[in-house]
Parts: C-alpha cells; sequence; structure tokens
C-alpha cells in the first residue's frame, strides 16, 4: 500500500546504442528513428524493380542470341533500321531452299555438297534415309552446330526422322513434299526449293545463281517436261506398284501388280526428269492450295512406278495458275546411258561440257572423284572443308575468308552468273519460250 504523500518513479528508458559497429548506416538509421521517412521505402522499392528488370533484360537477351541469326549478316531483316539502297537497278536477291539427301556412308558427300552450294540467305535441310545409323545423323548435327558460319545464319538444319525413299517408287514424293512443308514453315523468305542428291555438284557460285535469279519472276518453274509418252506408257505409266516406302519401316522389293490400268482422260500426263528448280508459290499450291489437283494427282501417282519425274510436271501444266510458268529446261547437266538406263558417272573428261552448258548442277559424281576438285578449284574457289566465298565474306583469302563476315545480301558474281545469264537469256528469247510450254 502506497503512502498519499509519496511520488512513485518509472523506470528510466535507456537510450539505443549500437552494440557493433559493424552496423550499416541504413540500419543505424533505422534505430535512431523509429518512424522513417517515406522516401527511404521508395528507394528500396524502386531499387528492387531495378535489380528484377536488369536481370530479366539479361536472360531475354541470351536468349534472343542464342535463337536469333546473326544481324551483322542480315542488317535488312532488322525492323528498326532503314537502309539506304545506293544501286537502285540492281534487286535485292532472293533465297532458295536446298534439300540436300544421302544414304548410309554419303554423311561426308553431304557436308561436302554443303559447303559447295552454301549461302547465308539459302534455307538447308539435310536428309540421311533409314539406310544410316541414327548415328550418323547425330554426328551431322554436331558438324552443323559446331560450324561458326552456320551457327551464325542458324539456316541449316538435320531432319531427325528420316522418310524411307524408295527411287522407283512413289516415295520420293511423298518425302520432298514432306521436306518442302518443313522449310516452308522454317522460313518465309526462300522463294525456290531445290532438291539435290548426294552425287550432285553445283557448276556456278551462289553469288551467280543468286545474281541472275533476282531478275526472273518469282513464280518461274524449271522442269524438263513432256506430254509424249513413248516407251513410258507401258513401263511407267500403266503398271500398279505398291511402294514399301509408304507402308513398311525397313526396304523391301516393290511391289507389281499383275494387271495394268489405262491412262486418264480427266488430265493430260506429262513425264520429265526428277531434278526440278520449283518456285515456293508452287509448292504451297501443292502443300497448302484449296485447289484439289495436287492431291488427286498425289492420289493417282502413289500406285505409280518412278512417280517424281511425273507428278511435278502433270501438276504445273494441268494447272492454269501455273502453266504459263514452265521453263521447259532444269538447269541440270547430265549423261544418260542408255545401255544401262541410268545416268553415266561424270568424270573429268565432261568437264569442258559441263562448264560449257550453262547448267547450274550437274550429277552423278562418284564419291570424291578428281573433277569435283576441278570444279572446287576452277569454279567455285572454295578451299577443303570450307564454304565458298562470297560477298559476304569478309576475311583474308584462304581459308578464314569466311569466319568474318558482312551482310549477306551483298553478292560478288563472277564469271559462273555471265554462263548462266547467257543461257536463260537463250531460253527465253529464242522464240520456242511459249511454244516449249506443256506441250
Amino acid at each position: 500500500m502506497q503512502n498519499p504523500g509519496t511520488t512513485t518513479t518509472s523506470p528510466t528508458t535507456p537510450k539505443p546504442q549500437c552494440s557493433s559497429s559493424s552496423l550499416s548506416f541504413l540500419t543505424t538509421t533505422l534505430i535512431k528513428d523509429p518512424k522513417p521517412k517515406p522516401i527511404l521505402y521508395t528507394f528500396l522499392a524502386l531499387s528492387l524493380f531495378s535489380i528484377l528488370l536488369i536481370l530479366s533484360l539479361t536472360s531475354s537477351s541470351r536468349s534472343s542470341t542464342h535463337t536469333r541469326p546473326d544481324p551483322f549478316l542480315y542488317p535488312t531483316h532488322q525492323t528498326h533500321r532503314i537502309i539506304y539502297d545506293q544501286d537502285k537497278t540492281t534487286p535485292p536477291p532472293p533465297s532458295i531452299a536446298y534439300l540436300i539427301s544421302g544414304s548410309k556412308g554419303d554423311s561426308g558427300r553431304i557436308l561436302r555438297l554443303l559447303y559447295a552450294t552454301y549461302h547465308p540467305l539459302n534455307q538447308y535441310l539435310l536428309h540421311l534415309d533409314p539406310s544410316a545409323p541414327q548415328s550418323d545423323r547425330e554426328k551431322l548435327a554436331l558438324v552443323v552446330q559446331s560450324n561458326t558460319v552456320f551457327e551464325a545464319a542458324k539456316n541449316v538444319h538435320v531432319m531427325g526422322k528420316p522418310d524411307f525413299v524408295y527411287v522407283k517408287g512413289s516415295s520420293p514424293v511423298s518425302f520432298t513434299l514432306h521436306a518442302a512443308a518443313i522449310l516452308i514453315r522454317l522460313s518465309l523468305r526462300w522463294d525456290w526449293f531445290v532438291s539435290l542428291s548426294a552425287d550432285s555438284y553445283p557448276l556456278v557460285t551462289q553469288d551467280d545463281l543468286l545474281h541472275i535469279m533476282s531478275f526472273l519472276p518469282k513464280d518461274m518453274n524449271f522442269v524438263n517436261h513432256s506430254s509424249y509418252i513413248g516407251w513410258k506408257e507401258s513401263k511407267k505409266l500403266k503398271p500398279i506398284i505398291v511402294d514399301p516406302g509408304l507402308y513398311l519401316s525397313e526396304g523391301t522389293e516393290m511391289f507389281y501388280a499383275t494387271q495394268k490400268r489405262e491412262l486418264p482422260s480427266a488430265y493430260r500426263m506429262f513425264t520429265g526428269s526428277s531434278f526440278s528448280i520449283l518456285s515456293r508459290n508452287f509448292m504451297e499450291f501443292c502443300i497448302l492450295g484449296v485447289d484439289n489437283l495436287p492431291r488427286i494427282l498425289l492420289m493417282y501417282f502413289s500406285n505409280t512406278p518412278s512417280s517424281l519425274s511425273n507428278y511435278f510436271p502433270t501438276v504445273l501444266c494441268n494447272s492454269r495458275q501455273f502453266n504459263k510458268t514452265v521453263i521447259n529446261q532444269d538447269l541440270l547437266y547430265a549423261v544418260y546411258d542408255s545401255h544401262r538406263n541410268n545416268l553415266r558417272p561424270l568424270n573429268s573428261t565432261d568437264f569442258d561440257n559441263m562448264i560449257h552448258s550453262g547448267a547450274v548442277f550437274a550429277k552423278k559424281f562418284q564419291p570424291d572423284d578428281p573433277v569435283l576438285d576441278l570444279i572446287d578449284q576452277k569454279i567455285l574457289n572454295r578451299s577443303p572443308g570450307s564454304v565458298v566465298p562470297g560477298g559476304w565474306c569478309l576475311g583474308e583469302p584462304g581459308n578464314s575468308t569466311c569466319l568474318t563476315w558482312g551482310d549477306a545480301s551483298i553478292l560478288r558474281p563472277g564469271k559462273g552468273s555471265k554462263r548462266l545469264e547467257k543461257a536463260i537469256v537463250e531460253l527465253l528469247s529464242n522464240g520456242t519460250f511459249r511454244s516449249r510450254q506443256c506441250i
């Protein structure tokens, strides 16, 4: 009980003191000022936001660097950059989508053909059929990924799941359409489609080819074709076959039916060669078009021998949209051996004829034939294991010429462009251009 005259004294609150000299200025301020100012919280929030923003930008830049092509190769693809074209008379170069295919043991030939036809503006799809082990595809993909130029341009792709292709059947048509569909999805920029087998080789540089093609209409198709069937009627059009590549996982002999069928009357039949240079518009027509003609003919030729040499010429010439876009020349140099009923292998004795023919490609070549080295040295100026130097290569002459690069749209055409120009002019100006279309 307290006395009324006494006063109770409450204990004195001690002043806060810093117990350690290691405390930060911010901690000391908070202790000394139990009611910190709002500006301090604003400062903390802004600092945290800045850190998160920097981390986000760093992550996105790394991701974009990994997935996007090198901007030094494609400055005109950047929407934020204004390009002033000094030469208004020269159209922009086109792009070609290449399908390069081979079989077991063809990895080296595919790579050599890739180097010989490479240009950053183009797209490339490499394919090894099921006869090649999966390890070959993986090694091929590793070589592509480890190449500095291919990785910078990001325009070389390897098919991981192969298609079975039986040359004498109809599966090559399915395979070609499949590859074209992949290339259409991979890039919106290419203008022509070219399918090359491992035994093919170019006779001009890509700078030569792209330079000449830049002056041509983008819907032009180079296809050997004729409505004169002749001996092919009984041996390649009337027989009914079942291609094992369409339903079996392993290659077997092609099945022939005992009966034959009559030629169709709903459309005209055309035959040609298995090689052609086809426009993107036409390939999209065959794959995505609303016209049912390509699908009707695909069903018909699915049971026809050697369908690839007949399918595209027949679709082109029976389409009102495309029958005026056909050039009756495929720009391929090949020598047919009538005794063996096949193409004769080319060698050094054919070199002069190949060059003066004005053709863009030639086939067929034996693996590592000396004539390929001759083409590399005298026509392509290509060193072993390297791509053909073009206007986009800025390095010193030699093996490292293309390890330093610039704008891929800069072309440096050579003598090959003159030969190709002469061949194209002769095709278009000799008075028989229209008269030889779809006849």
